[in-house]
């Protein structure tokens, strides 16, 4: 790759090559490759042996005619919002330098925003997807729950977690998709959409630039509500409190345990089977407002983040960030699709908005994040895609 490993350090990106395909990919260090420890951005993980075995959708990569440049650093653990990580270093945002990349896939988004990747792959358990896609100023997308293979993937188990894929653009995205996923197939309609902008509460230059872009879109839009978003943002916490906490709470004590995600697992192993159990019953509940709110409109629309990620001068603690993913968790709990469009705007500063789409309508999705980016000039878009 053009820049040798000191382009990868620069970018925390560990080198590596593998595969003969045209386009470039690079992977989130919680996703297994053959011959490679997975270390999950934690130094307790550094004895870790060499995978046996390619994860699923690793295999899918190289069976699809890529190449894959790296693994990416994230946010230890994959437990955090900021990509904050002491041990490994925290990789510098191309786009937005003075901000945090987001986590935890903090890695893969930076190295797309920076070129070195033709797409990347990450995890989204609570937002860690989509908060890095909009922290860097690409598209990533939290695919349906259950939709792409997570075998081979860290923790081996979990209600929220999805493979996901960031790019930089909506037809990239779409193509890594397909590449990841043999049921899906590239939605090219052009027929009418028909949007529900949900109501929320975000800052104004925020909101502002969402409905400059719905304004300029020519799509239909209504309002939409969302009554048990906070609820399933609060619900989606205990469960991955719980789920974190029966896949990391071995190492919860180990010294080389960086202190953020060592007092996040520690509060994690508070949670009660009867909170448990009231977050799941939140799940049902908003997993069918959801569905009815959809029942109208090809897809809800509202802010990635309802205010600006912090400044990197400002992130020592990421347990403060975690509020930054209250629009995006959700929809981890109700296992909808969910895309990030990164918008410019004159603040120069992450702005992103997020679509939200039916169970299994991901390639729609894709194609109405593909249709805004051509008729909105601040969508921000790589051009010259392979």
């Amino acid at each position: 790759m053009d820049g040798g490993p000191q382009v990868f350090d620069r970018v925390f990106v560990q080198a590596l090559s593998l595969g003969a395909g045209a386009l470039r990919v690079a992977v989130k260090d919680t996703i297994d490759i053959a011959g490679h420890p997975t270390r999950a951005g934690s130094a307790v993980f550094d004895p870790a042996p060499p995978a046996a075995a390619h994860a699923e959708v690793v295999e899918r990569l190289l069976a699809g005619g890529c190449r894959i440049v790296g693994k990416t650093h994230l946010h230890e653990l994959a437990f955090g919002v900021t990509g904050v990580n002491p041990r490994f270093g925290t990789p510098p945002n191309p786009r937005y330098p003075d901000h945090v990349p987001g986590g935890s896939s903090s890695g893969s988004a930076a190295a797309v925003a920076a070129g070195l990747a033709d797409f990347a792959l990450g995890t989204d358990t609570g937002g860690s997807v989509r908060i890095p896609a909009a922290c860097c100023g690409v598209f990533g997308i939290k695919p349906t729950f259950g939709r792409v293979s997570r075998r081979g993937v860290l923790p081996a188990r979990s209600t929220l977690d999805c493979v996901g894929v960031l790019a930089g653009s909506a037809a990239m995205l779409a193509r890594g998709m397909s590449i990841i996923d043999p049921t899906f197939q590239p939605d090219h309609s052009d027929a009418g959409v028909r949007l529900g902008r949900v109501e929320v509460d975000a800052d104004a230059a925020i909101l502002d630039a969402l409905d400059e872009v719905l304004a300029q879109s020519g799509f239909a839009v209504a309002p939409a509500a969302l009554a048990r978003l906070n609820d399933a943002f609060d619900a989606g916490l205990i469960v991955i409190n719980r789920e974190n906490w029966q896949a990391f709470g071995h190492v919860a004590a180990h010294p080389l345990l960086g202190e953020d995600v060592r007092s996040r697992l520690a509060g994690a192993s508070s949670v009660t089977d009867a909170a448990l159990a009231c977050a799941e019953a939140v799940r049902v509940a908003f997993a069918s407002e959801v569905d009815a709110a959809l029942a109208q409109v090809d897809a809800l629309v509202l802010p990635t983040m309802a205010s600006i990620p912090p400044r990197l001068a400002d992130a020592g603690d990421a347990r403060t960030a975690v509020g930054i993913t209250q629009l995006v968790r959700p929809f981890n709990l109700s296992g909808h699709p969910a895309v990030t469009v990164p918008l410019s705007v004159p603040a120069q500063v992450p702005v992103a908005l997020q679509l939200v789409g039916r169970h299994g309508d991901d390639a729609r999705l894709c194609r109405i994040a593909e249709r805004l980016a051509e008729r909105i000039p601040n969508v921000i878009q790589s051009r010259g895609d392979p």
